[in-house]
């Protein structure tokens, strides 16, 4: 989906009209969409895992994939406060998966 989403930011497709690259970027996203909704819904919860959890792992890959999209695609630079964001993002991950006694 970061495909589909942040890559008409490249200078690759200034040439596309507008229902071109609405067009490409759905039509992407529709594969991605077609494995996530059924790996949350069914095999996530079949794992032990919580709807809040599940969300977790989500961002957690849209943020890596992101990264790495912007990175190499979009040659933005990575920054200190990024590097800080994030690891900001891995201790909440830490504490979402943190072990609850009630």
């Amino acid at each position: 989906m970061t495909f589909a989403w942040y890559g008409q930011l490249a200078n690759k497709t200034k040439h596309l009209s507008l229902w071109k690259i609405v067009l490409i970027s759905w039509a992407i996203a529709f594969f991605e969409y077609c494995f996530m909704v059924p790996a949350n819904n069914k095999f996530g919860q079949l794992e032990g895992f919580n709807p809040f959890q599940l969300k977790t792992i989500q961002e957690v890959i849209s943020l890596i994939i992101f990264s790495l999209f912007a990175i190499y695609f979009l040659g933005e630079p990575i920054k200190w406060n990024y590097i800080v964001a994030f690891v900001f993002i891995i201790a909440a991950v830490y504490f979402m998966f943190l072990p609850t006694h009630r």
